[in-house]
């Protein structure tokens, strides 16, 4: 699969699907998901963002790289102690390839290891890419991958890798993150609901790559799952500016998380909001500052919860601006786990 990363610092497991697949609108894509239709088989129409909108995510990038970059020495820490020199990094594409990439610098940085890292695609309700799967095993011990993301909402893609990885015996299906506010995992860098701005942008951000996609008619059985690439992007490329960025800040000596992290799981209060707002579907409740930009971009969101506690915080800027931007409502309300959440329409209300 083709990307602007350099297969240095990736190989994605992914078939070029690039000119197969019509993009479709947001209203479109919306309408068909919530009538059944699985959000794998179809792609976006990539959001381009306005200039205003990148001047927040430029603002985001300079303040919140030193955090991000603390949280990825931690986790690359974690991954050390825990699997040792042989580890391969898989990340899942799309939001896990720039943090796979992350690790794999931040390691050869401290521990002078050159680990392999591959992405590959799962997608909630269909599994895991088991002929990238295979491919892997092929090649290298279970017990040395582990799989990466970006972050972790409320553990829907974390069940998924369970319930998949349970046919694959000696892999494990834990999962290191640089954010775990829904308190799944001790694999993560932070506990802590923290702006990875990476998140606020789509390809431009993830090597020019789509979303990954699965449909019968152009993923054969023997085929890795799919992605197109936006060729047509290039000059708005900023997935290397992302990397650099962090990189400058990384330290490599360990610090300990010191803020404690709430009890109980953020999956027990999506369900709590879910309740609160009438909605039988908790797959429309995205919690998480990460979630909660993706629900801007890419979903139809009837509104977005802040906590009160944080609506001057300026790592929620570009949400605040998207929503303005898509003329969405935000409206406080108390989070524990959270600092926002989104919650996307229900179309039989629209």
């Amino acid at each position: 699969m083709r990307s602007s990363y350099s297969e240095q610092d990736v190989i994605l497991l992914l078939k070029d699907i690039t000119g197969m697949v019509k993009p479709q609108s947001t209203a479109e894509r919306e309408k068909l998901i919530q009538s059944g239709k699985h959000y794998c088989e179809m792609l976006p129409i990539e959001y381009v963002p306005t200039e205003k909108y990148m001047q927040v995510y430029r603002e985001a990038l300079r303040k919140f790289a030193e955090p991000v970059a603390l949280a990825t020495g931690r986790l690359c820490d974690k991954i050390m102690q825990k699997k040792g020199k042989n580890v391969v990094i898989v990340s899942l594409a799309r939001a896990g390839i720039p943090i796979g990439i992350l690790i794999k610098r931040y390691i050869r940085m401290k521990y002078h290891i050159d680990i392999p890292h591959y992405s590959i695609s799962i997608i909630r309700g269909r599994g895991i890419d088991n002929n990238a799967m295979r491919y892997l095993l092929q090649r290298y011990n279970p017990q040395d991958l582990l799989f990466i993301d970006g972050w972790i909402g409320k553990g829907a893609i974390l069940n998924e890798l369970k319930k998949q990885i349970a046919n694959y015996e000696g892999v494990s299906s834990e999962i290191g993150v640089i954010a775990d506010p829904a308190n799944v995992t001790e694999l993560c860098g932070t506990h802590q609901d923290i702006l990875i701005p990476s998140s606020c942008l789509n390809c431009t951000v993830s090597g020019l790559v789509s979303r990954t996609f699965l449909r019968d008619d152009i993923i054969g059985k023997n085929d890795f799952h799919g992605a197109v690439y936006y060729g047509e992007l290039k000059d708005n490329d900023l997935s290397y500016e992302f990397i650099d960025t962090i990189e400058k800040k990384f330290i490599f000596q360990s610090e300990a998380e010191t803020e404690i992290p709430v009890e109980g799981l953020g999956i027990d209060e999506v369900r709590t909001i879910a309740e609160t707002f009438g909605i039988e579907d908790i797959n429309l409740v995205k919690p998480g500052i990460g979630e909660t930009t993706r629900v801007l971009l890419r979903r139809l969101p009837s509104r977005i919860l802040i906590d009160s506690q944080h609506t001057d915080n300026t790592e929620l800027a570009h949400i605040i601006r998207l929503a303005e931007e898509k003329n969405v409502p935000v409206e406080t309300y108390p989070l524990h786990h959270y600092k926002c959440v989104g919650i996307i329409q229900k179309i039989a209300d629209v």
